[in-house]
């Protein structure tokens, strides 16, 4: 784990409701990546990394490791389509939560605690493949209990 002044690596953000990690480059200096929508995988996002330590607040804000892998789950499962085990659990979620929403409800914890555990999972799922087409930026580790 890196430490800068103020900074513990890895570190994790919402940046204008995009999901953002910053993690140690090895060197010293920070890498930073952003979750792409188009992909579901990570783009770098070095030019952030000011920005975000220096104004967090507003539309920046840190998360912890499981509001992360929450957040970049809620984002893939909404905005990728696919075929395949992942894609079908997000259907799932999305099932759990279209029920609420018609019901006009929030979620029950039993709700809530499955969508979570499922989305856990796919993070998992996800970032594995991400990692076999060698995206620098993929980590399953994340989401380890």
């Amino acid at each position: 784990m890196t430490q800068l002044p103020g900074l513990i690596l890895p570190a994790y953000f919402s940046y204008y409701k995009s999901p953002v990690k910053m993690v140690d480059s090895g060197d010293g200096g920070i890498k930073a990546w952003r979750l792409s929508v188009e992909t579901g995988g990570w783009e770098p996002a070095g030019d952030l990394v000011g920005e975000i330590l220096f104004a967090v607040g507003g539309e920046i804000s840190s998360l912890t490791p499981e509001a992360f892998v929450q957040w970049t789950e809620h984002d893939r499962g909404y905005y990728l389509q696919g075929e395949g085990a992942v894609f079908a659990l997000y259907k799932t979620v999305r099932a759990i939560e279209d029920v609420a929403a018609a019901e006009r409800r929030a979620l029950t914890a039993e709700e809530r605690a499955l969508a979570q555990g499922i989305r856990r999972r796919t993070f998992v799922m996800f970032e594995e493949q991400l990692q076999r087409e060698g995206d620098p930026g993929a980590d399953p580790t994340i989401a380890a209990p």
